[in-house]
């Protein structure tokens, strides 16, 4: 990766935007990539607008690289007050935004946001998510925070702490 794309990263890394659940959310897709070991999983909530729903706000969580932790960020701004079908049709170079073009080895990341973001958006999910929501036959799988504070004692402050590392 040159310097620049890792410079605009390390940017959107440092303050990323809409990160963590969203309960009351309308529609949530989840996607992973085998071949790397990273997962995504994206919320969206709509409003009417004009007599049209668009979308009002987006979250995502993600087991994933900083580059796809990014491009999802950027993601989730680019979509407020577009349709779903708007959103749908955004292709992954569109994702990502103001860092520009991705190397060839980092366009899997901007796919992953592609792929969750479909996945949330699509027409299927839309129309099962409220009864999936309001009984659900199994329990719900682990978030990311879950699995992190799995380790945690019970005397030991509960909250999430993310520490960055230098490299």
């Amino acid at each position: 990766m040159n310097k620049e794309l890792e410079k605009k990263v390390a940017d959107a890394i440092r303050d990323p935007k809409n990160i963590g659940e969203m309960p009351d959310a309308d529609a949530v897709g989840t996607v992973g990539n085998s071949e790397c070991g990273e997962m995504l999983r994206m919320w969206v909530k709509y409003k009417e607008q004009d007599g049209e729903k668009i979308i009002d706000k987006a979250s995502f969580q993600s087991f994933g690289c900083e580059t796809a932790i990014a491009v999802a960020s950027l993601a989730t701004e680019l979509i407020k007050g577009k349709t779903a079908n708007e959103a749908i049709e955004l292709k992954p170079e569109e994702l990502s935004g103001e860092l520009g073009p991705l190397p060839p080895m980092k366009i899997h990341c901007a796919e992953l946001v592609q792929g969750a973001l479909r996945s949330a958006l699509s027409p299927q999910n839309k129309e099962n998510k409220k009864e999936s929501l309001a009984e659900p036959d199994h329990e719900l799988s682990p978030t990311l925070k879950d699995s992190l504070n799995e380790g945690q004692s019970q005397s030991e402050d509960s909250s999430l702490k993310i520490k960055f590392l230098d490299e």
